[in-house]
């Protein structure tokens, strides 16, 4: 089994500046379309949060990369190709693997900018656009996901399964230390170096359990096999989200 941290949404360099948090839930702000998109800022309700983010850059009419797509029915739809999917290839992700996303955000009472976790898809289907029946392309393109309006890459591919934002932007789904900057991860005691990919270096795993996360990239693997530990985290963050128990 594999965990996927996938960075995605706003950020300094993609609509210049966090997401925010909203009446304590974060809203993660898709980042401004390359192309290919059906989809404003306005169309989804953030108009003015957009505008707020970017310093007046993107409102309400500007077209959005809507990805990863959250569907009312507790499903999520994400694109990913080029060469994010190809590192996807080489780490084997599969059905069963779970990503969780993870952006810039804004604290809501003290402004502080860290990274935390949003949301999360667990990977059901796989669908490669360049080789699956029109009618499934179809269907994508009926809830207007960018990857399905037009092709992105050669590789383009769409995971769908079950999927949810957070309820609450409580601090178990904080990734960045109290008061430090967002690139410093406080990171769960079973994550260690060579487990997760991008970050081999010896001076990102700092004493005290903390990360150094890369500044670019946007998909990072742990492979967790049948390990206890980092099954019993994915679950405690999976509840985190969702409210609920599997239990």
């Amino acid at each position: 089994m594999r965990i996927i941290f996938s960075r995605k949404g706003f950020d300094s360099a993609a609509g210049g500046g966090p997401s925010p948090i909203v009446d304590g839930r974060p809203v993660s702000l898709p980042i401004p379309s390359g192309g290919y998109s059906r989809t404003t800022y306005g169309d989804l309700g953030l108009g003015d949060l957009a505008s707020e983010a970017s310093r007046g850059r993107f409102g309400s009419d500007e077209l959005c990369h809507h990805d990863p797509m959250f569907l009312p029915e507790g499903k999520c739809l994400f694109g990913q190709c080029g060469a994010a999917q190809t590192h996807l290839d080489n780490q084997h992700v599969g059905k069963g693997d779970v990503f969780l996303f993870f952006g810039l955000f804004r604290e809501e009472a003290t402004g502080e900018r860290h990274h935390r976790i949003f949301g999360y898809l667990q990977v059901e289907h796989i669908t490669r656009l360049a080789a699956c029946e029109e009618d499934r392309i179809a269907e994508f393109a009926a809830h207007h996901h960018p990857h399905a309006i037009g092709m992105h890459a050669r590789n383009d591919v769409i995971y769908s399964g079950p999927g949810e934002t957070a309820r609450r932007a409580t601090s178990r789904l904080r990734l960045s230390i109290d008061g430090g900057p967002p690139s410093r991860w406080t990171r769960p005691a079973w994550l260690k170096r060579g487990g997760l990919t991008y970050h081999d270096r010896a001076d990102r795993w700092i004493r005290g359990g903390m990360l150094r996360s890369v500044a670019r990239g946007q998909e990072f693997v742990a492979d967790i096999g049948q390990r206890a530990a980092p099954r019993d985290w994915l679950e405690s963050i999976l509840t985190e989200i969702t409210g609920r128990s599997s239990q």
